[in-house]
């Protein structure tokens, strides 16, 4: 147990001390591919996803964990980085208001609850606020834009 703590907070620190850059959109549907691999969903769940509504369900935490720990705004031990959360999913926001809500979104944990239920929580948070407002129309401008190509 002791082992891991210092693995992990190690891991964390190293995460800190190299610039962290925001995920392009096509780096975000690699690592969304690669979790969805490691963590299957079922077709309901897909379709939940694709209409950007994330129910409160194991499968659907591992694989929202799994995207946050690859876009690496999520750590085990720490939680979300609010400032990471805030460059990666500003949207048309300044980074301070981004800052700020992700700031209101991120906790310690003092529950102590799994690092999926964890994670699930913040993402929860985030998607109620202006940003998650903002990501759904992103989503759906994009679908809408896919649909009238195909």
């Amino acid at each position: 147990m002791f082992k891991h703590l210092i693995v992990c907070l190690a891991l964390c620190s190293l995460a800190y001390a190299t610039e962290w850059v925001p995920k392009t959109a096509e780096e975000i549907k690699t690592i969304r591919g690669e979790c969805l691999t490691q963590h299957p969903l079922k077709a309901e769940q897909i379709a939940k996803l694709k209409q950007v509504e994330f129910p409160d369900e194991p499968e659907v935490r591992q694989y929202l964990l799994c995207t946050a720990l690859k876009l690496d705004i999520f750590c085990t031990f720490e939680g979300y980085h609010a400032d990471r959360l805030a460059k990666q999913f500003k949207m048309d926001l300044s980074e301070e208001e981004a800052l700020q809500i992700a700031q209101g979104c991120v906790d310690s944990n003092e529950q102590k609850s799994s690092s999926d239920e964890w994670a699930f929580r913040g993402h929860k948070c985030l998607m109620s606020s202006k940003i998650g407002d903002r990501v759904r129309s992103y989503i759906k401008a994009r679908q809408a834009e896919a649909a009238a190509k195909a």
